[in-house]
């Protein structure tokens, strides 16, 4: 059981505090916004107490920050003392997209620090974290944090090194999500209507992954499975061959890891 809390309780910041929650290893969840009535409104649905950010930077042990990238340096100048003068053992855990270890510890000093890189479907249970963490953490902190989001989906530590290029897991969904529309556009042009063609493409895309991660084919085989002879789907292959459908999705990660840099 920890004290843990949130400095933003944004989208992102909320859907990780509602799986910390399901959890059951929080004792007590501390939340605080830049708007206290989002911190208020979470807190009175998750049983947590709405406070200010020094507050949280007092008493959390394991402490997120999950506010935006630009707006971190001027929130922990407001904390900064706080931290410096606790003498007990807290781990900071930061969702601040693009700043790395190294970026964090000289804004915090050497302390215990988690990175992590969450992706949206976090929300429903289903999403990828990736954690990387400082050598001040133990192993011991690093299972809590594993625990304690596991009601979020995967969570899988990496050496930072390959966080980039892991990366696609955020950029993911919005690949997917295009895939999911383009598929329901063909359907619609050939007489389904617009909400069964989304709800079928969703389930559709959804079971083929958990298809994929259960028994652990590669996807090749997978494919090759469903093409039969001269039948329909190794038509359709074609046609995305033609159309560089791989190369595209492979540039679109290539382009979003190289924007980092």
């Amino acid at each position: 059981m920890a004290v843990v809390g949130f400095i933003g309780t944004g989208n992102m910041g909320s859907a990780l505090a509602r799986g910390a929650v399901k959890s059951g290893l929080v004792d007590r969840l501390l939340l605080a916004n830049r708007s206290p009535e989002k911190a208020q409104s979470l807190a009175e649905e998750l049983g947590g107490e709405a406070v200010d950010n020094r507050r949280v930077a007092a008493e959390a042990e394991l402490l997120f920050l999950a506010v935006k990238p630009q707006m971190l340096s001027g929130m922990l100048d407001g904390i900064r003392d706080v931290l410096d003068a606790r003498r007990d053992r807290f781990v900071i855990v930061s969702m601040c997209a693009g700043k790395d270890l190294r970026t964090l510890a000289s804004l915090l000093g050497e302390r215990p620090i988690i990175r992590i890189m969450p992706n949206i479907p976090v929300a429903v249970g289903s999403g990828v974290t990736l954690m990387t963490a400082s050598a001040q953490v133990t192993a011991e902190e690093k299972e809590l944090l594993k625990d304690l989001l596991g009601a979020t989906g995967l969570v899988s530590e990496l050496d930072e090194h390959q966080m980039d290029a892991a990366g696609f897991t955020g950029c993911g969904p919005a690949f997917a999500a295009m895939f999911v529309e383009a598929l329901s556009d063909g359907a619609v042009a050939c007489g389904l209507p617009r909400r069964l063609a989304l709800e079928y493409a969703a389930q559709m895309l959804k079971g083929t992954a958990e298809l994929l991660r259960e028994t652990g084919e590669h996807p090749a085989s997978l494919k090759d499975r469903v093409c039969s002879p001269a039948g329909s789907t190794i038509q359709g292959v074609r046609c995305l061959e033609e159309s560089a459908f791989r190369a595209a999705v492979m540039n679109a990660v290539i382009a979003a890891y190289e924007k980092k840099f």
